[in-house]
């Protein structure tokens, strides 16, 4: 049988979908693994990658001695107002992204750990399937723990690079990074505000139920054989995270989607403890008509709101 990418959810039910309530030591679990991140020395280098020194090659070391890389980006005449960390989905990444949605920002593109083409780890899987399931039979060793470490020193090795960027800094990122930047931002006070699009690992007990073509299937089938996953998976749920997440953030819904359902996706917003905004997008991760046309909208609207009164 063909899946249905809306779930059989409506707009008004996907506004009804809640989180899950955290485990007792929730906030103890993660405040804790932030502190240990926040000891790293984050001894980042970053190298030329181009002619005219806008764009760097960049690496810096995270939790537990881990070495990750990404690229630098600065303004071309060098004024630095902002940073700004921008994560990706489970494919990993092979670049920069062609545009941001800010201005006079230093921008640290993060490749987290494991995944390609600069988060390679020997002994970490760099595919989807196989890198969702690294770890995951304990908290402790789950990497999903591992990769919001990464964002969190991605954000000391950035305002180590770039003093200035210590200004202000944001966190921006879909799918996979979506779901990790859930539940890496409401530790970190120097992160000001967030930009999540269909953000994943949205209500684990909800996802558990539904089949999709993305990472959540390979975590489905675990659980289905190790029942006992699901007390890690709580620890690790982005809805439950959002309920402690008060900084504004701006969330990119999609009304279908065969890899990340939306009612996990929505559980994230509708979870969320401070300011935020909604953009509908019609569907995620799958081509459609006009999908050019609303990511530019998407990235105009994310402008607006980095930049707008209530966030600065």
């Amino acid at each position: 049988m063909a899946l249905d990418p809306t779930y059989g959810y409506t707009l008004p039910m996907l506004r009804q979908v809640g989180a899950p309530p955290p485990p007792d030591d929730f906030a103890e679990f993660w405040t804790g693994l932030y502190e240990r991140a926040r000891l790293v020395d984050p001894a980042p280098v970053a190298r030329p990658s181009g002619p005219d020194g806008a764009l760097r090659d960049v690496e810096f070391t995270s939790l537990d001695g881990i070495r990750v890389g990404g690229w630098l980006s600065l303004p071309a005449d060098g004024r630095v107002e902002r940073g700004l960390v921008v994560g990706h989905g489970y494919g990993g990444r092979a670049a920069p992204d062609a545009a941001i949605p800010v201005e006079r920002a230093a921008v640290l593109y993060l490749c987290s750990r494991g995944m390609p083409a600069r988060g390679r780890v020997p002994g970490i899987p760099d595919t989807a399937r196989e890198h969702v399931l690294h770890g995951i039979a304990a908290r402790d060793t789950y990497v999903h723990g591992g990769c919001a470490a990464d964002v969190w020193c991605a954000v000391s090795a950035l305002c180590r690079l770039v003093p200035q960027a210590a200004a202000r800094v944001d966190y921006l990122a879909g799918s996979f990074g979506g779901g990790i930047g859930a539940l890496a931002v409401p530790w970190d006070e120097r992160i000001r505000s967030a930009c999540l699009v269909v953000p994943s690992f949205g209500n684990h007990p909800l996802r558990l139920t539904l089949p999709c073509t993305g990472s959540g299937e390979a975590v489905r089938r675990y659980a289905r054989d190790h029942p006992e996953v699901r007390g890690v998976l709580s620890y690790f749920d982005a809805a439950t995270a959002a309920t402690f997440l008060r900084v504004p953030t701006h969330v990119g819904l999609a009304l279908a989607d065969p890899a990340v359902p939306p009612p996990g996706q929505f559980a994230v917003y509708n979870a969320l403890a401070g300011p935020r905004e909604r953009f509908l997008l019609t569907a995620g991760h799958t081509e459609y008509a006009g999908k050019a046309d609303e990511a530019r909208a998407l990235l105009a609207a994310q402008h607006d709101f980095l930049t707008s009164e209530h966030d600065r």
